[in-house]
């Protein structure tokens, strides 16, 4: 069942998925406490069953539960695209199972019994980092829009200028006129929506896009 409170500004949900009752319960009141918005769920299928959507600030998992362990949901969150940020809690948890939370991208890895105050500080972390994590997606998407709108030579220009090459160099390279590679690298700038060759550096690493070889 779920513990809903009034969200203060600019924060979503803190979803707490675990199986023991008290603990949950105990989780949700402190939470509640400070202002934030609680949902609480007994098993990861139940969570899964709600829906995952953009409401989500930060999970704190369990991380041994019947069923679908703490793990194993994180494991499918990350493979159906959803990368959020997750606190685990654990009466069971050794250090192996703490790195292989952690490697995925866990925000913090806390026994039980833990301290509330840093059960309260991993849970502020995990939302800082939601935030952050939720920029660079809107900022990589914005990129990918810019980069739509290139024509194919432009794309491929533009992959000469983050490579570090004098527009002579990419004119020799694709055996076009320095003139017109003005042009196109000028286009470049402007849908891309940047004014340095550092921010164009930037924005296109932040999509996976790669230089040519610079070796000319």
């Amino acid at each position: 069942m779920d513990a809903v409170e009034t969200v203060r500004d600019g924060e979503r949900d803190v979803f707490v998925v675990d199986d023991d009752d008290a603990v949950r319960s105990g989780m949700a009141k402190l939470l509640l406490a400070e202002g934030y918005t609680v949902r609480t769920f007994d098993s990861a299928e139940a969570f899964l069953e709600r829906g995952v959507n953009g409401e989500i600030a930060c999970i704190v998992l369990d991380l041994q539960m019947p069923g679908l362990t703490g793990l194993e949901l994180q494991e499918h969150l990350i493979a159906s695209g959803h990368e959020l940020p997750i606190v685990f809690v654990t009466a069971h948890g050794d250090i192996p199972d703490s790195v292989r939370a952690m490697k995925r991208g866990a925000i913090d890895f806390l026994s039980k019994p833990f301290d509330s105050g840093d059960f309260l500080d991993a849970v502020r972390q995990a939302i800082d980092t939601g935030k952050v994590m939720e920029a660079e997606r809107v900022a990589a998407e914005s990129v990918k829009q810019h980069v739509a709108a290139l024509t194919p030579r432009e794309y491929e220009v533009m992959r000469h200028v983050i490579a570090g090459l004098l527009n002579k160099q990419i004119a020799y390279a694709l055996d076009i006129s320095e003139k017109t590679i003005k042009i196109h690298r000028a286009r470049v700038m402007t849908k891309m929506c940047v004014d340095s060759v550092a921010a164009l550096v930037r924005d296109t690493a932040r999509v996976g896009i790669t230089p040519v070889d610079a070796e000319l």
